[in-house]
């Protein structure tokens, strides 16, 4: 595990940012095991193994396609040889590590069977060559096909879940490795990570904003998407904070920072993310218990049967009923039971809209009882349009209100600002030019123009500023869920002009779908609560809250889970990401950021929420082959195990390793045709 370098990671070494399991990385028993190391040992040991295939007996039985010849024996021992140091490193590392933590599990119960195939194999090669032994059965071939099927399982298995960025890297990715320092009367490129509270850096037109800080010279538009989750651009001047990770429009600032890079927006976000991603449960997979429980009642077997055999038979019966029972204890169908089924189950999901970027999310799923969603973008399109406008001052027409409205808007490149200056442009209507444009925090706009100022602002200003409004023009587009904004002139409106957000086609049939599983959706949003109100009626959401910042949504998530809900979190922007990592399962829609993306455990690549509805029902399909796979996988070794070590004698039968062998390859045939009956 290699830490990454500052300059990748703009110096933000407080994101405690690793190149690890998301990328290409995975963890077995506290060994790290590298994707691309472990295609690469698949290749080679597969070929290897070709030969011993064919060279080798298998478990005594000599298969058509079989054949040897003087020395071919000595071929089969060098390949097994290096097949057991080269393709089976892996195993023994991650066995290595499992029993260091006192939990042995599926590496452990691969090691022990691979070790004693090849110890067991040794002994047999040097007692047929040297000592004239009648002809001691080898496990040459069973030690190549276990080595071969457990590093194609685990390729699998490791595909399968880390085909994604690192959610953190796109964090830190979101500003600059440098900044421009401030000395006096020149400007200096230094790393962002030399940068304190307190000094000086200069931003220019289209940069990023590195730092969190107040600016003290020139203004400029600053888009903070980021905070707000819409893209609103805010005209901001001398005095004005500006947040890490905002973009700067055309004009040059120059701003005092407030905190440095361990201590930012930025960071903060980060901290979120990283902290939730470290949370996430850490009980073992099935397959790795089950192992663990295999390992002991394996070994278990073995000892009485080694020591029984040796009371009542002699060595060489009691060595081979040891060695037959750890041999065919190995997990052949076991290794391969939840990674074919989760290959399949995620190969249905791509062509189904989804992608599984964590398997343990199919598990997680089947407890969800709260799905909570982000408004704009996930349940509606984010795409405004004008539903209506109208003049209220007999001084002023229709077209003049637009066109001052316009211009309003001109500077902000918020999803409402573009659906004002697009039907402007279809009605033929210039904006008109306003000066001193800025925005009023948590209300809307304002501008002069010829000495008069005009202001676009929400019904929450009219409210405090004691503006009245004839609701009876107004209440058909609020009962239709528009957004309105009011043109407002010595505190006297001028006109209004309504734009709704769509909701998307399947948006309320996906709300009864999640309450006919007894799933309690609830919407969370940054919008107000007036058009939070209409919209989650028109849903058919009962639950909702307004007007919250990233950290609220993140907060209202952890009170839940406290509280021993499982919550499922749906979003599309970096202000979700936080809450996507923490909640049980995070579902984030295509068309989001990168960094949502990178933070869910799901994404919904058509971008439409009643895609989590098929996602439920594979999740539970899936789930229940994989129970299904354990049996098959774990039963074979149930019945054999104590077949193996002779528990039957007394009637005279006994498993031989060849028939044992049959019957473990029938296993993992079944096992795989199970997982591709997955639909």
């Amino acid at each position: 595990m290699e830490n990454m370098k500052n300059h990748d990671m703009h110096n933000m070494d407080d994101m405690n940012m690793e190149d690890m399991g998301n990328g290409h990385m995975m963890m077995h028993g506290g060994h790290m095991m590298d994707m691309g190391d472990l295609r690469k040992k698949f290749w080679i040991s597969l070929v290897l193994a070709i030969p011993v295939f064919i060279l080798s007996p298998f478990m005594g039985l000599h298969l058509p396609f079989q054949f040897q010849f003087p020395g071919s024996d000595w071929i089969v021992l060098i390949l097994s040889s290096i097949l057991f140091f080269y393709g089976g490193r892996p195993f023994l590392n991650g066995a290595k590590g499992e029993l260091q933590s006192k939990q042995p599990a599926m590496m452990t119960l691969i090691t022990m069977g691979i070790s004693v195939a090849y110890i067991y194999s040794l002994y047999a090669f040097v007692m047929n060559n040297f000592f004239g032994s009648a002809n001691i059965m080898d496990f040459f071939w069973e030690l190549a096909s276990l080595i071969v099927i457990m590093l194609l399982g685990h390729w699998i298995e490791m595909k399968s879940t880390m085909d994604a960025g690192n959610a953190l890297q796109k964090i830190a990715s979101l500003v600059p490795s440098q900044v421009h320092m401030v000395h006096g009367d020149t400007t200096m490129d230094h790393d962002i990570g030399m940068v304190k509270a307190d000094d000086i850096i200069e931003i220019r037109a289209g940069e990023s904003v590195p730092l969190d800080g107040e600016i003290i010279q020139g203004e400029s538009y600053i888009n903070e998407s980021l905070i707000t989750g819409e893209s609103k651009a805010v005209k901001k001047g001398i005095g004005k904070k500006v947040v890490g990770g905002s973009i700067n429009g055309d004009g040059t600032i120059r701003v005092k920072v407030t905190k440095s890079s361990k201590e930012g927006y930025l960071s903060q976000i980060s901290k979120l993310v990283n902290d939730a991603q470290n949370n996430k449960s850490k009980t073992q997979a099935l397959a790795d218990k089950v192992s663990g429980w295999l390992f002991y009642a394996a070994v278990t077997a073995g000892l009485l049967s080694f020591i029984y055999w040796l009371i009542f038979g002699d060595m060489n019966m009691a060595l081979n009923r040891l060695v037959t029972v750890l041999v065919i204890a190995c997990p052949h169908a076991l290794g391969l039971a939840i990674p074919l089924v989760m290959s399949r189950s995620t190969s249905i999901a791509a062509t189904n809209g989804l992608i599984i970027r964590d398997n343990q999310a199919m598990e997680n799923s089947r407890k969800i009882d709260y799905v909570v969603m982000d408004k704009t973008g996930t349940l509606t399109e984010g795409k405004f349009t004008v539903n209506g406008m109208q003049s209220l001052d007999k001084n002023y027409d229709d077209k003049k209100v637009l066109g001052l409205i316009a211009g309003l808007e001109s500077g902000s490149s918020h999803p409402i600002a573009s659906g004002v200056i697009k039907y402007a442009k279809s009605e033929n209507i210039l904006a008109d030019t306003l000066t001193n444009i800025k925005a009023i925090k948590g209300y809307g706009m304002s501008g002069q123009k010829d000495g008069q100022e005009y202001l676009l602002i929400n019904m929450k200003y009219l409210q405090e500023n004691n503006i009245s409004i004839d609701k009876t023009v107004i209440q058909p587009y609020l009962d239709k869920g528009n957004t309105i904004s009011y043109l407002v002139s010595d505190k006297k409106i001028i006109g209004f002009i309504a734009l709704g957000d769509r909701i998307k086609k399947n948006s309320i049939q996906f709300i009864k779908d999640l309450k006919a599983r007894n799933i309690t959706p609830v919407m969370l949003t940054g919008d107000n609560k007036e058009s939070a109100t209409i919209m989650a009626k028109q849903l058919g959401i009962d639950e909702f809250k307004a007007e919250l910042l990233p950290e609220d949504k993140h907060g209202f998530i952890k009170n839940l889970e406290l509280t021993g809900h499982h919550v499922m979190m749906v979003g599309d922007g970096i202000n979700d990401a936080p809450s996507l990592a923490s909640a049980t399962v995070g579902v984030a829609i295509g068309a989001g950021t990168d960094v949502a993306i990178d933070s869910a455990d799901v994404v919904l690549y058509n971008s439409d929420p009643s895609d989590i509805i098929k996602f439920l029902n594979l999740s539970h399909k899936t789930y229940r082959k994989m129970v299904e796979n354990l049996w098959w996988g774990a039963g074979y070794n149930i019945l054999a195990i104590p077949l193996a070590a002779g528990i039957l004698a007394g009637v005279g039968f006994v498993l031989s390793p060849a028939v044992g062998a049959v019957v473990m390859s029938l296993s993992t045939v079944i096992v795989a045709l199970n997982a591709m009956t997955l639909r």
